[in-house]
């Protein structure tokens, strides 16, 4: 277990950014699936893989908030996390064709094994979170077959089958793991370390942000420098820039001092960082893909480019409004009013059908950059310290 009276209680460690490695890989491939299949059916399977992704990742957050990654089984353990974390990356891009048992079996041993060994690890030294876990292995092996039987069986039927085992796993949190005879997992009464749960989610934070810049790089270098080109890479600079001071310039610090001081810090962070960062992170993933489709098709308009290009952003926009309210109870007020402000714009794009990808992604960067400077305005008034 994690030291309660020792400066390793709160640190993040260096084999957890090793993890966490593995999953700028995963992300590249993420986004490049995404921008390849840009229908309904392709939408569907990018909800899964980034769901499926931050699951894998958030879940093993946890468990280090609890197991003291400087022991040398928890250290060993995590490594072996991270290599079915790649084989799970090397396999997204045939997830839903011939990789779909490769992404499958990773998935479910990543999840199954990381909880089987938080329940042997704890067993001598906290026997409630050992007790606790066990209800999590039951969820997390029903899901496991749903996993496996879906990879199993052709596209129409995979698609549900993971559908209901992302859907299994997601209930479980919400119903607290009950299992007949047992009872269930008492979230709330959960106790954890604010700032180690804090520092890691803006650390992946950071990798998606770094994940939007290596797809924009790699795009812009891949083509032939024009006016277009430049204009598209230097606004997916400034939609990167300002998502960064949105998320870090307050939200980000208040995320510890909340949990911290919070009667449940456990419900707290399920809700903030569990389920509510999906969205930012989505995203931003999806940030980086209407960046290289500006790239790519600086002149395309149409629902699936506006969706592509705007969808980032409002996605993100709507997750920090969210964590801002779980946290501080209060609405952001320009984060809100850039939220109103981008849904217009995509309504008046979608219903004109003739707005540029370019012109939308100028836009929406400048309308990102106006909600940092609304926040930092309206922080700086309330007296509040910068973060960053």
């Amino acid at each position: 277990m994690r030291p309660t009276d020792s400066p390793r209680a709160d640190r993040v460690t260096y084999v957890e950014l090793f993890f966490d490695l593995v999953f700028v890989f995963a992300l590249t491939q993420l986004s490049a699936y995404l921008y390849e299949n840009q229908t309904p059916v392709g939408v569907l399977e990018g909800v899964i893989m980034v769901c499926a992704l931050w699951w894998a990742w958030v879940s093993t957050t946890w468990v280090t908030n609890w197991l003291d990654p400087a022991k040398l089984p928890v250290r060993g353990a995590v490594i072996a996390l991270a290599f079915l974390a790649l084989v799970l990356s090397v396999s997204i891009a045939e997830a839903f064709g011939d990789r779909a048992w490769a992404f499958a079996i990773a998935y479910v041993v990543l999840q199954v094994g990381r909880t089987g060994f938080i329940v042997w690890a704890t067993a001598r030294h906290d026997r409630e979170v050992s007790k606790d876990f066990v209800r999590v292995l039951v969820w997390t092996a029903g899901g496991a077959v749903l996993w496996i039987v879906g990879a199993l069986l052709p596209l129409p039927w995979q698609l549900p089958f993971w559908l209901a085992a992302l859907g299994l796993e997601l209930l479980g949190t919400v119903l607290g793991y009950p299992v007949p005879r047992h009872g269930r997992v008492l979230i709330g009464a959960w106790d954890l370390s604010g700032p180690h749960i804090a520092e890691r989610t803006a650390l992946f934070v950071l990798i998606t942000l770094g994940e939007s810049l290596l797809v924009t790089g790699f795009a812009f270098t891949a083509k032939e420098s024009s006016p277009e080109s430049v204009i598209a890479m230097a606004s997916a600079f400034v939609a990167a820039a300002a998502t960064w001071w949105i998320y870090f310039d307050h939200g980000e610090r208040i995320g510890s001092e909340a949990i911290e001081a919070s009667d449940e810090p456990g419900r707290l962070a399920r809700t903030a960082y569990t389920w509510i960062h999906l969205a930012i992170i989505a995203g931003l993933v999806l940030l980086s893909v209407g960046d290289k489709e500006a790239l790519s098709h600086p002149h395309a308009h149409g629902l699936a480019p506006t969706i592509t290009v705007l969808g980032g952003p409002l996605l993100f926009l709507t997750g920090t409004v969210l964590f801002r309210r779980r946290l501080e109870r209060r609405w952001p007020r320009a984060q809100v009013v850039g939220l109103f402000a981008l849904a217009a714009l995509a309504a008046v794009a979608l219903a004109l059908g003739t707005l540029d990808v370019l012109l939308l992604t100028v836009l929406a960067a400048l309308l990102l950059v106006a909600v940092a400077i609304g926040e930092t305005i309206g922080r700086v008034r309330r007296g509040r310290r910068g973060g960053g």
